[in-house]
This record gives structure tokens, sequence and C-alpha cells, in this order.
């Protein structure tokens, strides 16, 4: 198991594992309140509300619920006046709750109206989202996008330049593809409009830093909904330039698909060492928890070994030898009682984000997998009259029977926590 250094856990607000062989590409660190996007730091979790932000109620809830759920930094919908008109309201509303989780602004067609018109606005968002392809049109973009980057230095506030193929400016596609069709060996539209997205995104950034924002203030991002055709961009807008850069599918879609969609072209890049802050599009069901995106986005950090978040829990597929509900059901409790506990235990046991646990379902590979974790359960198979062999740092530690396993393994769990991370524990002891 990668090991986390506990003193680097307690001097930042997030731990990144070393991983053998693995490079990352070095981009150029962009501070968005207490958090940095990258420059070596570690991958950043970010998520977007759905609420209506001229409500501050529902907005400081739902922001509440995304921050609580992990994400580092929350993007708000700035669309209207009324809307603008509430930011500095919800950043109040928000510190007197103690929730200090960084806003981000997201602006189209009218930003250059709204952060002018409304300064607490502009003062109380921790970072702008900047579309070029809608921040205005014709003679009249260069000025509202030059007026969006002068509020920005002004309140010494990061941009994130955020081009999206669905909102591509169409004047740069039109001239790139008229100049294509003269070549002697035209490239495809799709490479076309590939490109329009990096030539759209850097030309954007090369004109705020002749406007005065430095390099340490602007965020990359080029935003598709094909998993090939983000893998494609992202590698050559990496090659291009050392900006940091934003990953994420836009319109991921709904339920296992937007998931795996997500995890397959942000993998890809993750492992590559590109991309310095994620968010997850998930379209949620209606009524949905919107947080899910947020702990995807964590799963797909952990599970490749760049970050810990929380505890995850190893568990087998069920099969034949499994046919009993028994082991489904222990491990889904045992799993929803670590992400309920991690609030606690994230703020008095320094570390515990890399425990590792097992619920495993019968004793072919379950006793293997167990000692492989920190602490781990297997239980017998078919036909359970439950008797669950229970491991502690590859150890068997006991055997837990009848009908009280769950409760009996979450205490166990319990003193675990304490006695490995917590400073004066007990020791584990048996129920």
């Amino acid at each position: 198991m990668q090991r986390i250094s506990q003193q680097s856990y307690r001097t930042a607000a997030y731990i990144m594992i070393e991983i053998p062989n693995y490079s990352r590409r070095a981009s150029v660190g962009v501070r968005v309140g207490p958090i940095t996007i990258g420059g070596n730091h570690p991958v950043v979790v970010q998520s977007m509300t759905n609420t209506d932000t001229a409500d501050a109620a529902s907005t400081v809830k739902q922001v509440q619920q995304l921050a609580a759920a992990g994400s580092e930094l929350v993007r708000i919908t700035v669309n209207t006046e009324e809307a603008a008109a509430q930011v500095g309201r919800i950043r109040g509303m928000l510190d007197t709750l103690g929730c200090r989780v960084p806003l981000i602004g997201d602006f189209h067609y009218n930003g250059h109206l709204l952060l002018t018109k409304y300064p607490d606005c502009a003062e109380a968002l921790a970072k702008y989202r900047i579309n070029p392809g809608n921040v205005g049109f014709g003679r009249k973009r260069d000025g509202q996008f030059s007026t969006m980057i002068e509020v920005a230095i002004k309140y010494n506030k990061p941009v994130r330049i955020g081009v999206n193929w669905g909102s591509l400016d169409e004047s740069l596609v039109v001239s790139m593809m008229d100049e294509n069709a003269k070549s002697p060996n035209p490239r495809s539209a799709a490479e076309i409009t590939r490109e329009a997205l990096i030539q759209s995104a850097l030309m954007s950034a090369a004109r705020a830093e002749e406007l005065g924002m430095r390099r340490d203030q602007i965020v990359l991002s080029c935003k598709v909904s094909g998993v090939q055709d983000l893998i494609g961009v992202y590698s050559e807008l990496a090659r291009r330039c050392d900006y940091a850069l934003h990953l994420g599918l836009t319109e991921a879609g709904m339920g296992s698909k937007g998931i795996v969609a997500s995890t397959a072209s942000m993998g890809y890049l993750l492992q590559g060492g590109i991309g310095d802050t994620i968010r997850v599009s998930l379209t949620p069901e209606p009524g949905g928890d919107r947080s899910k995106e947020v702990v995807v986005a964590q799963e797909i950090l952990q599970t490749m070994g760049l970050r810990a978040f929380t505890p995850l829990v190893t568990a087998c597929p069920g099969c034949g030898r499994t046919t009993s509900t028994v082991f489904q059901e222990l491990a889904e409790d045992i799993q929803a009682y670590v992400r309920t506990q991690m609030p606690i235990w994230k703020n008095t046991y320094p570390g515990v984000e890399e425990m590792t646990l097992a619920v495993m379902g019968c004793v072919v590979n379950g006793p293997g997998e167990s000692k492989h974790a920190n602490i781990g359960i297997s239980l017998p198979g078919t036909g359970e009259a439950p008797a669950a062999p229970v491991f502690v740092d590859g150890e068997k530690f006991t055997t837990l029977r009848g009908e009280r396993i769950a409760e009996e393994f979450k205490e166990l769990l319990n003193n675990y926590v304490v006695s490995h991370y917590g400073q004066g524990g007990s020791a584990v002891s048996a129920p």
C-alpha cells in the first residue's frame, strides 16, 4: 500500500500519494482562495450548483452539500442581475455557517455588465469562468472580454478561460475551415474543430496576458462530450502550454454512461500527468443528489492512487458461492458508515483517508483479500450461519458470529481508527 506522510496531511488540506513511474505535467500554479490549482499541487475536485443563484437560501444549501461531500471549489451560475446581486450575500451566509469553500462565477454573454455593475459580486467570487465563444460577438467581442479581464485584475481574481465545443467561436471555426479547404492536404472537420478549441483557449489566454493578467491567474479548459475528442484535445493543449488545466467532459450524461465516459477519458489523461482540477458533469436524476458527481470525481482520483479522500471498501462481486445477500448488505452498510463518519474522522484522525477495508463474501478469496487490507472481514458464503473471521493488518484478530456482525465490526473499525490515527488512542480490542 502506498503510504502517505502524516505531516503532509497536517500542513495541507489534501493528500497526494507518490506513485512509481508517474510523471505529472509541469504547470503554473493558480491560487483560488486557499486552494492552489496546478504547480505540483494535488488534482482539485470541483462541482457546480444547479440552483437559481437568485435564490440565495437554496444555493447556500446546495453549496454546503457539495462542500460537505468533498468539493474543494464550487461554481455557481451568474446569469442575471438578480443572481449577481445575491452573490455577495451567498458568500456572507456561507462564511457565517463556517463553509469557506471558494465560489467560482460562471459567466456567459453578459458577464462584463454584471461584474461591472455589481462590485460585491466581483469581490465575493474567488474565480471567474469566461467562455470566449460567447463573451461577445463581432466587434464587441474583444471589448467585452477585455472588460472581464480588467475586472479580474482589479480585484486580483484568477480566471478560467473555458472553451466549449457547443459554443465555439463561429468566426474562428469558419476562418479555419476556409483556410483548410485551400490546403493541398486538408484535414477532417473534426480535426479542425479540435484545433479551433485549442487556438481559442491559447489566443484568449495570450490576450489576457496582454491586458496585464499574470500567468499564475489563468486556468484553461477545452471541454467536449466525446471521450476520444477530450483525450486528443487535452493531449495537444498540454503539449503547447504550461497553464493549469481543468478537465471535464461537458454533458457527460446520466448514470453509468456519464460515470464510465468521465472515468475513461479523464483517467487516461490523469495517468499521463495531464489535469490539475476536474469536474464530473453528471446529469442528476430528477430530484437526485447533486453531490454524486463529487463522489465520482474523488473515486476516480483515489482508485488511481492520485489522492486519498476516504477509506474505500474492497468487496467481491458475488457468485454462486454467495447466493445470500448477507455480505452485500454488510459491504453497503460499512461503506455508508465510513462516509458518514468521515466528516468527524478527517478532523480528528489525520491520515485515516489511506485506511483500506475489505468486506468479502466467501472463503475462496475472502481471507486473502482481508489480510491485504488494514482491517477486513470474510463471510463463509452460501448457507451462512455467519461465522466471519476478522483480520487486522494481515493477522487474524477474532471471529464474529451471530446477528450483530455489522455492529461489532463497526466497533472494531472505530477502535482501529482511534488506535492507528489518533493521539494516545487505545489498542484494538474484540467486542
